[in-house]
């Protein structure tokens, strides 16, 4: 007995440990510059998530490697997907296990059980481990299944990217074209869309609008920004953008997955960037003067759908 007290002691004080760090692993993971994805870089590419997209002339540097995903590597891009924390595909199965166990242990402890009030001897928790094993490999058999019967068959995978000739040859928008040969055209009217979406979505992050945000943006990108913009409100601070100009855009990449299409582009804009008291509305971080802005960012759009923002990447 004496042993299996100490067995639960242990294990109790592991769990509160993890359930107390485990908020600020968040909030760290979740803090960002001012503006929105400045200085970092998360979302998703499809397949090429892991894939540094090609340098352009707007973005000659290689763009960072993705801080922040859903996608595991080697695997499709799960951008129409929700949920939270445990709920992530970088989770795993082991992920979602382990938010049950850990919260009916939690709610064990908030009405007096214990956190491992219900587990009553060894016998108990050989059963529990057998159980949580058994339901693991089945839903790991069921999600295999799945994914041979619903795999989609990538056409292009291997194409070459599209050329770029340069900054300001279209009269209506500062993105310069590339080749007409590439795997996925892009029209004239695309690039109108990226411009506007630029400034749209720049727009919206300002004003705190997540129902704006949920239009232009997957659900992947909106969870990353709703956790910014917490970690701002927490502070008691609003970051607010305006003023926001595309002076270049040029076209790294441009491909279709199954029944999504993809287009990554090196984008140089400028924009007031400042970030000011809630109350008062002093400004505490940037200035009213203008910055230049380098990044990369990849849309994509589902048969008979919209371009939405996919992907933030510092170049």
């Amino acid at each position: 007995m004496n042993f299996l007290q100490r067995m639960r002691a242990v294990l109790k004080s592991l769990a509160i440990v993890t359930a107390l760090a485990m908020p600020v692993a968040i909030v760290i993971s979740s803090s960002a510059d001012a503006r929105i994805g400045g200085g970092g870089s998360y979302g998703s590419r499809g397949t090429r998530t892991w894939s540094a997209p090609p340098s352009t002339t707007t973005a000659p540097n290689a763009a960072q490697p993705m801080q922040r995903s859903w996608t595991q590597p080697g695997v499709n891009s799960p951008a129409n997907a929700g949920g939270g924390f445990f709920n992530r595909p970088g989770m795993g199965m082991l992920g979602g296990l382990a938010a049950g166990f850990l919260g009916a242990g939690l709610l064990g402890m908030l009405f007096g059980g214990g956190l491992f009030g219900g587990l009553g001897g060894l016998s108990s928790i050989i059963g529990l481990v057998i159980q949580l094993a058994l339901i693991y490999f089945v839903v790991r058999l069921a999600m295999s299944w799945w994914q041979r019967r619903n795999a989609p068959a990538y056409a292009n995978m291997q194409a070459t990217p599209q050329p770029n000739n340069g900054p300001l040859q279209n009269a209506r928008s500062a993105f310069g074209f590339g080749s007409s040969s590439a795997p996925l055209e892009i029209r004239p009217d695309d690039y109108d869309t990226f411009e506007r979406l630029l400034g749209e979505i720049q727009s919206a992050w300002s004003n705190e609008d997540v129902e704006k945000l949920r239009i232009l943006a997957t659900p992947e990108m909106v969870s990353y920004f709703i956790e910014d913009l917490a970690h701002n409100s927490k502070r008691g601070l609003v970051n607010r953008v305006s003023g926001v100009k595309l002076l270049q855009g040029d076209l790294a990449e441009a491909w279709r997955e199954g029944q999504t299409d993809y287009a990554t582009l090196g984008l140089r804009f400028t924009l007031v960037d400042k970030t000011v008291d809630r109350i008062s509305g002093k400004i505490v971080e940037g200035s009213e003067t203008p910055i230049e802005v380098t990044e990369v960012w990849t849309f994509l759009r589902r048969t008979g759908g919209s371009w939405e923002l996919s992907a933030i990447q510092q170049a």
